[in-house]
């Protein structure tokens, strides 16, 4: 099999001119989808810039390493846990693990490469958020395997792409725990909505493979359930600003994110594997709104 880069590259140019080699382990860690990081980044940025504590520059630009580096680690980590699996879905039958042209030994020399810059990352944190981030390693190791037992593995994902909210919180304040509790919601909800959608591209496939996932589960009503999922992840996050200040004006901030989630389950073309990509991927949009958000309502008035 060719080395050929996957359908959903985002950075063919970039990444089609580097070795051979060194293109498979850019794809094995999803550098060519730059979409994972920001998703996982996100709630790190809600996090930092909802404590009130200002933009906080040199946090936010270590979050961001730590970002890209550990959602490469789970990626790397995912691809050999699911080698098998992925031989039997078309869009993942390239992987560089599944298609044999990494081995698994240097996938687990690459993974613990991603994982010394998490943990120079990590070093950089106050005590109380490392042992939260620490914390995350378990939810990481079993979510490969949710899929295999579970209908909804999106609600874990939701636990682990959502995690850097509190370690952002705790890196900056330990009080309001409340306010931090209503926006993690609020962010696994939001995850379960845009990896409903992600999983449309494989119901086919998945269904023959025995591979479970919110998508399957909802059938025809896929719709209606990220729906669901993107208001209620709005709601949550209009009660954590309002825990945080009774401001009614506050939670006009979360307009544009909540007005751009319910385009993505208004429009959204379940049978149009194409558009739940495009939609998927315009979660970094609505990420970088409810950071706006975020900024705006944590640091007014101080």
């Amino acid at each position: 099999m060719t080395g050929s880069i996957v359908p959903d590259s985002e950075h063919k140019g970039l990444v089609a001119r580097l070795p051979q080699r060194l293109r498979d382990l850019a794809l094995l860690a999803r550098f060519d989808r730059p979409i994972g990081w920001w998703l996982l980044f996100w709630p790190c940025a809600w996090g930092v810039w909802l404590t009130g504590a200002g933009l906080q520059w040199a946090l936010i630009g270590w979050l961001l390493l730590g970002s890209i580096a550990m959602r490469g680690a789970g990626c790397v980590y995912n691809d050999l846990a699911d080698a098998e699996l992925d031989r039997q879905v078309a869009r993942t039958a390239s992987r560089p693990v599944a298609s044999g042209r990494i081995s698994r030994r240097l996938a687990w020399v690459w993974l613990f490469i991603l994982c010394l810059v998490g943990l120079i990352v990590l070093v950089q944190l106050p005590v109380e958020a490392q042992l939260v981030a620490l914390g995350s390693l378990a939810l990481v190791a079993a979510y490969p395997f949710m899929k295999r037992i579970s209908w909804w593995p999106q609600a874990w994902l939701g636990l682990v792409f959502s995690w850097g909210l509190p370690v952002s919180w705790l890196a900056l304040r330990v009080d309001r725990l409340e306010v931090l509790g209503a926006m993690y919601a609020g962010a696994i909800c939001w995850v379960i909505g845009y990896d409903t959608i992600y999983a449309l591209q494989d119901r086919e496939d998945d269904a023959l493979a025995g591979i479970r996932s919110s998508a399957l589960r909802l059938g025809r009503h896929v719709r209606a359930g990220v729906a669901l999922f993107y208001a209620a992840a709005v709601v949550l996050w209009c009660l954590a600003f309002w825990l945080l200040r009774q401001d009614g004006l506050a939670l006009l901030g979360l307009g544009p994110a909540a007005l751009h989630l319910a385009w993505q389950a208004a429009t959204l073309d379940p049978e149009d594997g194409a558009d739940a990509l495009a939609k998927f991927r315009s979660n970094r949009v609505a990420g970088l709104l409810v950071a706006a958000a975020c900024l705006v309502a944590g640091n007014a008035g101080t």
